[in-house]
């Protein structure tokens, strides 16, 4: 009998960690669905966790002026920045369940507010100017993502998350009769639509020579199976107007979230199983993987490599061979 113990001990012991080396090897950081995936990044680069006490991370602006990445929390109602050095500190609190951030073209924050329904911009001395809570007299759904056009014009999306999940706003009945991509105009700040022809756009990025528009439709994450869980690109006309626009990539499961653009034109999705990078043709390239849901990406760091994604309650961050696009 002791002898049997002994082989039904060992025997289990042997099982377990024959599975702990197989979870532990089961799933890559780094999946290559084209050769040309090699020259976005190395194939032994790590995922670095900077930031993991959050509820749901977006926003995702590196902002050297303020000190490094800015975060928005959106659920717990705070902004949040993090060094270069690591340090994290809050950076707005509460937040009126920030969403989105960009850099206007004189390097000042632009925050899409949920609870607030508005894009404001915050000035040197920590001031916010309000840049739009209304279209047509009618207040805006919940302002959720934001992008810099070669105009100097702020882009924004319109969908309506912040008033109908109850841990990312206010509870309202929408007071557009449709989700839109909006414009602001930076002589005049008018506040122009762009298109409606998004179900719940999201993210939002131009390409790095501003002909062309990406944005996300995220209409399958409000509970609707048959919704879209697309990446749209839109031409644009003369810098101000968009063309028609062409599915440019379909994810057959969660959503294309947060997007972001290298130098290169590549384009950087955040979706359920991580940052999927596309080639400007819509050719798949390959995976960073994540282990959560990740909702935003955004390019930075002191040398413009460092891909910086936001992973539900964490905040990663990957050095690539590639840089994002130049300010200017």
């Amino acid at each position: 009998m002791p002898t049997i113990r002994r082989r039904t001990f060992l025997g289990t012991a042997l099982a377990a960690v024959s599975l702990s080396a197989t979870r532990v090897a089961a799933a890559p950081i780094l999946r290559s669905d084209d050769p040309r995936f090699s020259a976005v990044v190395a194939p032994d680069t790590p995922l670095r966790t900077l930031y993991a006490a959050g509820r749901w991370c977006e926003g995702l602006c590196y902002a050297p002026a303020l000190g490094g990445l800015i975060v928005s929390d959106v659920r717990a109602n705070r902004m949040l920045r993090i060094g270069d050095d690591g340090a994290t500190q809050v950076f707005r609190d509460p937040s009126n369940n920030a969403n989105g951030n960009a850099l206007d073209g004189e390097g000042r924050l632009v925050t899409c507010e949920h609870r607030g329904r508005r894009v404001v911009r915050r000035e040197p001395d920590g001031r916010l100017t309000v840049l739009a809570e209304t279209y047509e007299g009618r207040p805006l759904n919940s302002p959720n993502d934001a992008a810099l056009a070669p105009d100097g014009a702020i882009w924004f999306t319109d969908p309506v998350f912040g008033i109908t999940m109850p841990d990312e706003g206010l509870m309202a009945a929408p007071a557009q009769a449709a989700r839109r991509v909006y414009r602001i105009d930076p002589g005049s700040g008018r506040v122009e639509s762009m298109t409606d022809a998004v179900g719940q756009p999201n993210g939002i990025v131009f390409s790095p020579d501003g002909t062309r528009l990406y944005v996300s439709d995220t209409s399958a994450a409000l509970k609707n199976p048959e919704g879209a869980r697309t990446i749209l690109t839109f031409p644009v006309e003369r810098g101000r107007r968009l063309g028609n626009p062409r599915v440019f990539a379909t994810v057959e499961a969660g959503v294309p979230d947060g997007l972001a653009v290298d130098a290169g034109g590549r384009l950087y999705a955040a979706c359920f199983d991580g940052v999927r990078v596309f080639d400007s043709d819509g050719t798949r390239l390959g995976r960073i993987a994540t282990a959560t849901d990740a909702a935003n990406v955004a390019f930075g760091g002191p040398d413009g490599n460092r891909l910086f994604i936001g992973a539900g309650p964490i905040v990663h961050a990957i050095d690539l061979a590639v840089r994002g696009p130049a300010r200017g």
